[in-house]
């Protein structure tokens, strides 16, 4: 007797609720926290189907599990726990653990399903989800601001690496350029002095032939230093953007002619410069200034550097994407070792003796092609050198 008084005790405190049912699913009884789980009144549900506990969804699927528990024997949810969704009395729907246990009494089959609300773990849950939602969000924002940073200081250390190592090249440049002037500057500004001495000594004795003679040598010497001068400025126009291309349309033959007439008048004794136009149009776009500076170097250097009696072919050729220009000499040639830095800036070749130069001439001009979307390029051997000079037809096309 005492023990089912501590059962029915123990029943009726028990914080879930449970309810009885026989095998036709209706309601025997309820304990209080039952009924006070769906919202009924104590002893309210007896005699009720278990039904009006569950959403239409799960009703017949909760009397199937019963009647095929019934007839086979196999457990589907008896003496297993499931999720459910309970229906309270004012309609209301909560989340439920439902545990559904066989009792067999005074010969009858009868269940015992135990009812745990979800609520406030479904709700801890939800709360949970949505905070490590947020948490994710934060931490994806923060790591993508982070990206951001590395990225941002990835390209930080790569522009002063690129500043450094451009400051370096400048340095370099700079040395380089103290190096060449006080080379190359020496030896004309060495003969400005003497011819002007000996101007000096020659004026009062009225030797006219002697003055014009020094006073040429002076002119010379001047000249080569502005030559110099201009390539120096060349550079420093170019490396800090401020050369821009000016295209407008010229007659290349003409261009071609000047040029000749202008350096036939420093070639040496016997040396003869050949012209052949390829039946290409005459008239192109072009820059003017910077086509004529790249062919004037490149005769320039086939005149210095071949020979007295020395052939220098110069041809112009167009096709349907790109005019060539060559210039060809029999001269020294430039030995092989040396072929892969000659458009270095200040680089000169081994074999250039004691020939005057900066080493800045082909550097500059190959940067002048590439200002006009072209291309320079040459052969080389003991019998002399070819230069290609590539520029596109199309003045906004690109020699590739």
């Amino acid at each position: 007797m005492e023990n089912n008084d501590l059962l029915k005790a123990v029943i009726e405190n028990v914080v879930d609720g449970i309810i009885i049912i026989d095998d036709h699913g209706t309601i025997l009884t309820a304990n209080p926290s039952a009924c006070i789980l769906f919202g009924y009144d104590q002893g309210e549900l007896n005699g009720k189907n278990i039904g009006i506990l569950m959403t239409e969804h799960d009703r017949p699927e909760h009397q199937s599990h019963i009647d095929e528990y019934k007839k086979t024997g196999q457990a589907r949810i008896i003496g297993k726990g499931r999720e459910v969704k309970a229906l309270k009395k004012d309609g209301s729907v909560f989340p439920a653990r439902l545990a559904v246990s066989e009792v067999k009494y005074l010969d009858k089959i009868l269940f015992a399903g135990v009812v745990h609300d979800l609520s406030l773990e479904k709700k801890a849950e939800e709360e949970r989800h949505l905070y490590t939602s947020k948490l994710e969000a934060i931490v994806e924002e923060r790591t993508g601001s982070l990206k951001n940073i590395v990225i941002a200081l990835e390209k930080a250390k790569d522009e002063v690496y690129n500043s450094l190592l451009r400051e370096k090249e400048v340095n370099q440049l700079k040395t380089q350029f103290v190096s060449v002037a006080s080379h190359e500057f020496r030896t004309p500004l060495s003969s400005i002095q003497l011819s002007a001495s000996l101007i000096e000594q020659y004026y009062d004795k009225l030797n006219r032939d002697k003055v014009l003679y020094h006073l040429s040598k002076i002119k010379s010497s001047v000249n080569y230093i502005t030559a110099i001068l201009n390539d120096f400025l060349s550079v420093e126009r170019i490396e800090s953007g401020k050369l821009k291309t000016e295209l407008k349309e010229i007659d290349l033959k003409v261009l071609m002619h000047e040029i000749i007439m202008q350096l036939s008048l420093q070639a040496r004794p016997g040396q003869r410069i050949d012209y052949m136009n390829n039946g290409g149009p005459e008239r192109i776009m072009v820059d003017d200034n910077l086509l004529r500076h790249s062919v004037f170097n490149l005769l320039s250097n086939a005149i210095k550097y071949s020979g007295e009696d020395g052939v220098i072919e110069v041809k112009t050729i167009k096709n349907e994407e790109q005019y060539i220009i060559t210039v060809r000499d029999n001269g020294i040639g430039i030995p092989v070792v040396d072929q892969a830095h000659l458009f270095e800036p200040f680089f000169r070749a081994g074999n250039i003796g004691t020939i005057q130069g900066t080493g800045l001439g082909l550097n500059i001009v190959k940067r002048y092609v590439e200002l006009m979307n072209g291309k320079i390029s040459f052969k080389s051997d003991e019998n002399g050198t070819i230069f290609e000079l590539v520029l596109p037809v199309s003045p906004g096309g690109i020699i590739n």
